[in-house]
């Protein structure tokens, strides 16, 4: 390999964030940062606690100077940190209820404060889709809300708050997910909206953090027929040259969704789909959890083939080079004035829990949470009300399954208490928390998802969201 060859292969090598399994770096890693690897990505499996993962990216550190160090921690149902017990920091669909942007300033400075202490320093987060279809199956709680205004000005807050302890924020997921009722995760999702309408609502947000100085916008994986056809917007130059980098004049980093999602891989592959969302316009390529070692060299082989058969310019690489390269340098500015947490997540998550209507003191309880299959987004998270009501019996059911008079006896002489996560998302789930409503209007229901669809006449508590303060903060109400 000639070296204009090893120059080639590390500008490649320099757009990729690869995932790796486990809590320590494989010498494969290392040996690519060396070698030029952009950076990495990192997944719940990836963290144990936070000294761990200290010493994980204080290893990648050490191989390549200021790599990026990403992860998704949006707070709320996608965390990284606390994958395995649950965020302390409500999601955006509590916060935008609240509607304080001072406040969800401060969540996303003690959240940036965490990430920069472990050595994280790119924050896929804020989301800021305009969650408009109430069926969304990705989006949902992840954003501030339906209103381009509102999720506009919580967008530019999370933003400032993020950057104020120099962790890059990385708004997602452009041109907007929130009008969606497929999940890209397993198809290519279509946003059928007009130009105007794309322009008035899911652009808003990003344009606002446009403004605001966001480090990196990442793309979605939706196609909007009268912009991008029938391809994602990942791999389409109208959306991310056009549009992003021209009419919005956005110069920062790009940062591609996950491509081993299935919405890519299963239309243009792996290799395919980076070259072309390279030429796209992307800068930085995510390629998920699932690509091996053999995947990844796969890809950098890609696209050092396209850019030798002419499908991928260059000077493409190179400026997705110099930008990467501008925001390594304004990680290593990063001064050490972190925010104190002081309980803000709590705080956040009792502001936001709503109310209606009595509930009656609890006596004996029994608390039957409705399950709810994990999206792929948020993965496996603990939820529930538990670890606040120790002296409650707890039942988790299937709500297809749910046996309603064996539950209704169990329950006799007892509080019942019923807790759901986007009932209005899950037919079997209705049906469940109705025949139990018919039975006993004295329960209390407590939706841990959005607050769309509800029982009539009961005690009934919105939390905006799954994460532990969310919990606590309905716990807290439900006694009070």
């Amino acid at each position: 390999m000639s070296r204009s060859d090893r120059g080639l292969r590390r500008l490649a090598a320099g757009t990729l964030l690869v995932a790796f399994p486990g809590t320590t770096a494989p010498a494969w890693v290392l040996r690519e940062l060396e070698l030029g690897l952009g950076g990495v990505t990192l997944f719940g499996f990836n963290v144990a606690d936070a000294e761990q993962l200290k010493s994980l990216t204080a290893e990648l550190r050490g191989a390549a100077g200021e790599p990026v160090i990403s992860l998704d921690e949006e707070g709320g149902d996608v965390t990284r940190l606390a994958y395995h017990v649950g965020s302390p920091y409500p999601g955006n669909a509590a916060l935008g209820a609240v509607d304080d942007v001072e406040l969800t300033r401060q969540v996303y400075r003690a959240i940036g404060s965490e990430l920069a202490a472990c050595g994280i320093n790119l924050d896929m987060a804020p989301d800021a889709d305009v969650n408009s279809e109430a069926d969304n199956p990705v989006i949902g709680t992840r954003a501030f809300g339906n209103e381009a205004a509102l999720v506009s000005r919580h967008t530019v807050a999370a933003v400032q708050g993020l950057q104020s302890v120099r962790v890059a924020a990385c708004v997602k997921h452009f041109p907007g997910h929130g009008a969606t009722r497929v999940d890209s995760h397993l198809s290519v999702p279509v946003v059928d909206v007009t130009p105007e309408l794309l322009r008035a609502r899911e652009l808003a947000p990003f344009r606002a953090a446009i403004e605001a100085g966001t480090k990196s916008i990442m793309t979605a994986h939706v196609a909007v027929p009268f912009l991008t056809g029938d391809a994602p917007a990942t791999l389409s130059p109208a959306a991310l040259t056009e549009l992003l980098r021209g009419e919005l004049g956005y110069d920062g980093v790009v940062v591609s969704d996950a491509l081993d999602m299935q919405a890519i891989v299963d239309s243009v592959g792996l290799a395919g789909g980076s070259a072309l969302s390279l030429a796209a316009g992307t800068d930085l390529l995510c390629l998920g959890p699932l690509p091996t070692y053999d995947d990844v060299r796969q890809v950098i082989d890609g696209i050092v083939a396209a850019v030798d058969d002419g499908s991928l310019p260059l000077s493409r690489l190179e400026q997705a080079a110099d930008r990467v390269d501008a925001l390594r340098a304004w990680f290593g500015s990063r001064t050490h004035e972190l925010a104190e947490q002081n309980g803000i997540g709590l705080h956040a998550a009792r502001r936001a829990v709503q109310l209606t209507g009595t509930p009656a003191p609890l006596v004996e309880p029994l608390v039957i949470e409705v399950d709810t299959p994990p999206t792929i987004a948020v993965g496996d998270v603990p939820w529930g009300v538990g670890p606040w009501l120790p002296e409650a019996e707890i039942l988790r059911v299937e709500p297809a399954t749910g046996d309603v008079p064996g539950l209704l006896a169990k329950a006799t002489g007892r509080s019942l208490v019923v807790v759901v996560k986007d009932a209005h998302r899950n037919a079997a789930s209705r049906e469940l928390v109705s025949a139990l409503v018919a039975a006993r209007p004295d329960l209390t229901v407590i939706e841990m998802g959005l607050p769309i669809w509800r029982p009539a006449d009961v005690a009934y508590l919105a939390t905006y969201g799954a994460a532990r303060p969310n919990a606590q903060a309905a716990v807290e109400l439900l006694m009070r």
